[in-house]
């Protein structure tokens, strides 16, 4: 077993998703095109609502920020994957996991918490109409998400710490493509006893909370629109609202996944499937989702070509 300062010095290796040589190229273009549409369409998306006044509202405000950290979600993992398949090599530096550990831990505990806050969005939004703009005004609304990224920067902060006092053995092998948490302390040569405590507290506490708020939020938003008398006004209200429920089903349906799948089923395999689709696949799909079902983003994207003309013009 090596000490403290050996291991921060020594290296992992990432095994990825396969071990095939001749599954390398396939897998370097198939994710390398989805990178590359995960982070145009949320650019798009993120270009979109900054420059339509019309979409200066707080719904619009909370999908800017999730556009923004799927961006950066993927980024953590993505680069590093395409370019250890493009190398030929498996090791990332010990410092280099802790740093994906921390921001993949911040992101999505980040994409958690916003979508948390867009349901309580849609429920001022429903539920007290007249109210809403005084409630979500920008204040609170920037109030919010500082306060959502402060929790998990501090909370990822002292996962990182924590995981400082562990060593590993040489030639450490992560069955992953990433530097995932519970991985990681599985694969310790020392005991991982308060890691795994505080890391099922916390999971506890930033899964149940923000799932409970969801609920609690669209009990309100159901029972309201049962008092509406109006066929019309319900499916209009409701209708907000459904990108929204798509992507929270999306996001803790595949988060559920692969809990399951290394809970239950120990299968490495199907758990990084499961992995590839909360990490890769939601964040992808999280433009589209709100594109194709929202008239006003489409509105948006449709005027972008226009705005991109007026401003040459303007030069």
């Amino acid at each position: 077993m090596e000490t403290g300062n050996d291991t921060e010095a020594s290296e992992f290796l990432l095994l990825g998703l396969s071990e095939d040589p001749e599954l390398q190229p396939f897998l370097f273009g198939v994710f390398l095109s989805m990178y590359l549409v995960t982070v145009l369409g949320n650019l798009l998306i993120i270009l979109a609502v900054s420059s339509d006044s019309h979409l200066h509202m707080p719904m619009y405000f909370f999908l800017c920020n999730l556009s923004f950290v799927d961006i950066c979600f993927t980024s953590t993992t993505v680069p590093k994957m395409l370019l250890n398949i493009q190398t030929q090599s498996k090791a990332i530096s010990y410092n280099g996991c802790l740093i994906q550990v921390y921001f993949f831990t911040v992101f999505i505990g980040m994409d958690n918490f916003l979508l948390t806050v867009m349901a309580y969005d849609r429920y001022v939004a429903i539920c007290h109409p007249l109210h809403y703009l005084v409630i979500m005004n920008p204040r609170l609304c920037g109030l919010l998400v500082l306060l959502c990224w402060f929790i998990m920067l501090c909370v990822s902060l002292v996962h990182i710490l924590l995981m400082r006092r562990l060593t590993f053995c040489v030639g450490t092998e992560i069955p992953h493509f990433f530097c995932e948490l519970t991985q990681i302390l599985k694969e310790a040569c020392s005991d991982t006893f308060i890691n795994n405590v505080f890391m099922y507290i916390t999971t506890a506490l930033l899964g149940v909370i923000p799932v409970t708020g969801i609920l609690y939020s669209y009990v309100q938003i159901i029972s309201s629109l049962m008092r509406m008398s109006s066929v019309g006004g319900k499916y209009k209200a409701f209708s907000t609202c459904g990108s929204h429920l798509t992507v929270v089903s999306l996001f803790y349906g595949t988060s559920l996944e692969v809990y399951l799948s290394s809970a239950v089923t120990h299968s490495s395999q199907r758990s990084l499937v499961a992995s590839v689709m909360y990490t890769m696949v939601t964040p992808m799909m999280n433009p589209f989702i709100y594109s194709l079902r929202n008239k006003d983003v489409k509105g948006a994207l449709r005027r972008l070509p226009e705005l991109g003309v007026h401003c040459g013009s303007q030069r």
